[in-house]
């Protein structure tokens, strides 16, 4: 089939390069560049595929208004998002006469919205996995296609579960668009009563709260790791924080945020019901690094209370 691929960041590519293998990639579309540190002009991942691969390439302010006489065009058979990042229009969406098809990253009806793979970390599941669905105005509600689910590794981060989630992504669409090129695509409706929603993690989530039990300081952890990335302070400066692990120790009733313990590889904070190990950190303007490593250069003083 004559495919148009509209996706932006890493998630998109490996979907992208599974849907060239076996069908014809007319244009990608990806959201315009942006201008990263020191003005430099930074191309998303999508981009780069498509340029290496000499596929033409489209990036519209706003797709919705300046989009659907070229995509038109184009005469695609069907059209397939990853991650675009925006809103599509009706007269987008009927462009194609199979449509448009989106590869979420989640068991629809759960967890709707721009960030289902770091709420499914956020929030502790087991499993998770990518629903292929129907691209309708409301937001990943069209008709389910199929889905294919993915257990969730003990003390995975977004990072590490989003490259898993983009291969099978990739494994999904393709099976997709195979079904609905030989019309045995069955379409279910998704029951909205099970329907949640995610929005994307704002920048007051980074910020620690220590006051939180240990499970869920670990789960947000994990959830921003490696990007955004979790955050406390000390003595006025930001440390990041990129792993945490329970502490099987009882250091009494202390004040959360209190540091319990600071040792040659113990580095134990105090949380609402314990105490977490900070296993992996970064401090203001530092390297990133383990807990052993950082404690050989810094020292922070039992008692002391991060913010």
């Amino acid at each position: 089939m004559r495919v148009i691929f509209l996706g932006t960041p890493d998630f998109g590519v490996p979907a992208l390069q599974a849907i060239c293998n076996k069908h014809e990639v007319v244009a990608c579309v990806c959201q315009p560049d942006k201008v990263g540190t020191r003005g430099k002009v930074e191309f998303c991942a999508v981009k780069k595929f498509a340029l290496a691969h000499n596929i033409p390439l489209y990036q519209f302010e706003k797709i919705s208004r300046d989009g659907g006489d070229t995509l038109r065009s184009l005469a695609p058979d069907i059209m397939v998002t990853a991650a675009y990042g925006q809103i599509l229009s009706q007269e987008i969406i009927d462009i194609a006469p199979y449509g448009i098809i989106n590869i979420h990253g989640s068991l629809l009806p759960e967890l709707r919205g721009a960030a289902p793979i770091q709420y499914a970390v956020w929030q502790g599941l087991k499993q998770t996995g990518i629903t292929i669905l129907q691209t309708v105005k409301a937001v990943d509600a069209g008709d389910m296609i199929l889905q294919k689910t993915l257990d969730i590794l003990p003390y995975e981060t977004n990072g590490e579960l989003f490259a898993r989630m983009a291969q099978l992504g990739a494994e999904a669409v393709v099976e997709a668009l195979d079904q609905i090129a030989n019309g045995t695509a069955v379409y279910t409706p998704q029951d909205e009563s099970k329907a949640t929603f995610c929005h994307k993690i704002s920048a007051e989530t980074e910020h620690i709260d220590w006051n939180k039990p240990a499970d869920e300081l670990i789960n947000l952890v994990r959830a921003l790791c490696p990007s955004p990335t979790a955050w406390t302070s000390y003595d006025g400066k930001r440390i990041k924080i990129y792993a945490l692990r329970p502490s099987d120790k009882d250091y009494g009733t202390q004040t959360p945020g209190t540091i319990v313990e600071c040792g040659k590889k113990v580095l134990a904070v105090a949380c609402a019901d314990g105490a977490v190990n900070i296993t992996e950190l970064q401090k203001e303007n530092g390297k990133r690094m383990d807990v052993t490593a950082f404690l050989c250069g810094t020292r922070l003083p039992v008692g002391a209370v991060l913010d």
